[in-house]
């Protein structure tokens, strides 16, 4: 079982229980970095099989956790960069609409690459008694990696749906893919409508 954090007679009132969570990382962002140029379509076909994954788990009780950015802004919060990327043009404005919110979402904000540092994820996923997660995000080779191997870590079964990640190459995506599978024991078979067999433990 992944990593338990220490009882401490707090109990969460809204949080629901959800064995697999679908966590969302970076998808919400400006795409105004060097490289974005090369990342915008990539991304934008990730979110398109990341929301048709989303509808479909949705259906199936599963909670989905959106792990953003905070662009070092400790003011920011979630809602409004979603709003922000709605004002842009292009690639943000689309990867905004199709993966909008819904209102029982849970949304956190992250300081670094992995969903888990600094954030207090590790926290929502033992209260939601999570022992799979179904990572999809971007870039494929920087935060989705680190966060899977934050998930190997605490033992976390994982699925990274190839179709629903993104990175700035093909290459950094295929060699981020494989080393995911075969060091990090990550299931990278595409979101194609069924769900993959349960993920080997770490």
């Amino acid at each position: 079982m992944p990593h338990r954090i220490r009882d401490t007679g707090v109990r969460a009132t809204r949080l629901p229980r959800s064995p697999r969570v679908l966590l969302l990382v970076d998808f919400i962002a400006p795409l105004d970095f060097p490289g974005a140029g090369q990342l915008a379509a990539r991304a934008v076909a990730a979110a398109r099989a990341t929301a048709a994954l989303k509808r479909r788990l949705r259906d199936e009780g599963v909670a989905c956790v959106y792990a953003n950015d905070n662009y070092g802004v400790w003011q920011s919060d979630f809602h409004s960069q979603v709003s922000s990327c709605l004002g842009l043009d292009g690639a943000p404005a689309e990867i905004a609409r199709l993966l909008y919110p819904q209102a029982d979402d849970i949304t956190i904000l992250k300081p670094r690459h992995s969903a888990f540092y600094g954030s207090p994820l590790e926290i929502l996923l033992a209260e939601m008694d999570t022992s799979e997660l179904v990572i999809c995000g971007m870039a494929a080779d920087m935060c989705v990696q680190m966060t899977a191997a934050d998930a190997f870590l605490r033992q976390y079964r994982t699925w990274v749906p190839s179709d629903c990640t993104a990175a700035e190459t093909e290459e950094a995506k295929a060699g981020a893919l494989a080393y995911m599978a075969s060091v990090l024991k990550c299931d990278v078979q595409p979101a194609d409508g069924t769900a993959p067999p349960r993920a080997p433990r770490p």
